[in-house]
């Protein structure tokens, strides 16, 4: 594609990476074909390709963005599909949080609008904040058909049946590895999961001390950035990282880190950009070297020699989070993991495609957000299988709200297979 920003545009160094990514595509439409929102609307607006053109007009031209770019940028999960399908290697993702950040900055929204980003910024971040206000949801949800926006509504329909209790493991410590210490890793407790399944941190403590590991919950840890960053609020998303950034690199400086684990899929894909959100900045060295040391759990899992199970009898859907397969090319070793641990590991139709959950996507978008849910959880139930398991919280929580079938974290089954207790999902879906 042909660019005419000028030299002084160009140094700017956001510019100058998003003129690099905007030359390397030719148009060929590939990124179409693999696009959920423009599967559902069929606007070439609502593709990659739309949008890049968008983009590249605003940014070109340096002016404010206007309603009409900033309803199409809006409708983009960030699933990152197009980059999976780019034969050009077109990375979309920095380009559209550039076009998100330039939006952030020069667009004026809705007074409605702009409070109900400023709300979910306040608080799902902030996982005391986030554990009151699913509490407030769980008191309305009865009464979310009063409610006169659909954001409502959704807001009121994702407090779960049940708020789990506070889990202390979250608490900064060091958990001491079982047997002999091979590896010494930092695990990120997150933001929203702490509130919405502490099941998830708990297993992946028991299983990678079982196997090993000498697990540190970082002091001064906390939320990626990714929620804010994919809002636009690069001072708030960098604020965010750069606590991470320094909490991590107490432990690596100290007594050693080998990795930075990560079992929430949408944080460990911010996390492995920290290198490129802070190029050119103080904290430059020390982001690349957290980047380098982020990793999926099931990236670990994949070096610490999970036992090989006998056969469970359980029949399970895997669900490919976008965060995980296209944001990180992680794509095979969470069934790889399963299929060792000895369950039955069914796929869905279309498993490249989107469920619909994008971080606050289901919270802002949720008609587009209903439709890609209701296709997603039709292709896993016609698996019949007896669990769904998934690698990132938010699309936990967006297949639950969808089928009677339980969703477990995959560690949570590469746990109870090795020695650890049967996921409290199971337990409940039993009884």
């Amino acid at each position: 594609m042909q660019t005419t920003f000028t030299e002084a545009q160009l140094k700017d160094p956001a510019i100058q990476r998003s003129n690099e990514i905007l030359r390397s595509c030719v148009h060929c439409g590939f990124c179409t074909a693999t696009c959920p929102t423009y599967q559902v609307l069929g606007d070439e607006l609502d593709s990659p390709r739309g949008r890049i053109y968008l983009i590249k007009d605003m940014l070109e031209n340096d002016r404010p963005a206007d309603a009409r770019t900033v309803k199409h940028i809006d409708r983009c999960l960030s699933c990152l599909a197009c980059m999976t399908t780019c034969p050009s290697g077109v990375h979309y993702m920095h380009l559209v949080d550039h076009a998100r950040a330039h939006i952030e900055r020069t667009y004026r929204r809705p007074l409605f609008e702009r409070v109900l980003r400023w709300t979910l910024a306040r608080i799902i971040p902030y996982p005391t904040r986030f554990r009151l206000a699913l509490l407030g949801a769980k008191i309305g949800k009865p009464f979310a058909f009063l409610m006169p926006d659909a954001r409502l509504r959704a807001m009121l329909a994702m407090a779960p049946k049940q708020v789990p209790p506070v889990s202390r493991n979250d608490d900064p410590q060091v958990f001491e590895a079982l047997g002999e210490r091979k590896l010494r890793v930092a695990l990120m407790t997150g933001c929203a999961q702490r509130a919405l399944n502490t099941d998830i941190n708990d297993a992946t403590i028991r299983l990678l001390r079982r196997l090993g590991c000498e697990v540190v919950i970082a002091r001064g840890m906390g939320c990626c950035g990714a929620l804010v960053h994919h809002m636009g609020k690069e001072a708030e998303s960098h604020a965010a990282a750069a606590r991470n950034i320094g909490a991590w690199m107490v432990e690596a400086n100290g007594a050693g880190l080998d990795a930075v684990v990560i079992n929430t899929s949408g944080c460990g894909t911010t996390v492995k950009d920290y290198g490129h959100m802070f190029r050119g900045h103080a904290l430059a060295e020390d982001a690349a070297r957290v980047s380098e040391l982020a990793v999926d759990v099931s990236e670990l899992l994949m070096r610490l020699e999970v036992p090989e199970g006998a056969a469970k009898g359980l029949r399970v859907a895997y669900h490919a989070a976008c965060s995980l397969q296209h944001g990180q090319g992680i794509k095979t070793y969470p069934k790889d993991l399963l299929k060792r641990a000895g369950f039955e590991v069914v796929e869905p139709a279309d498993a490249h495609l989107c469920c619909g959950s994008a971080g606050t996507y289901n919270l802002m978008q949720p008609e587009i957000s209903g439709q890609l849910k209701d296709r997603k959880v039709r292709t896993l139930e016609a698996k019949a299988p007896d669990v769904i398991a998934a690698g990132n919280i938010g699309c936990m929580m967006q297949i639950g709200g969808g089928t009677e079938v339980p969703v477990v974290h995959t560690v949570e089954l590469i746990d109870w297979a090795t020695g650890g207790p049967k996921p409290p999902a199971l337990l409940a879906a039993k009884r």
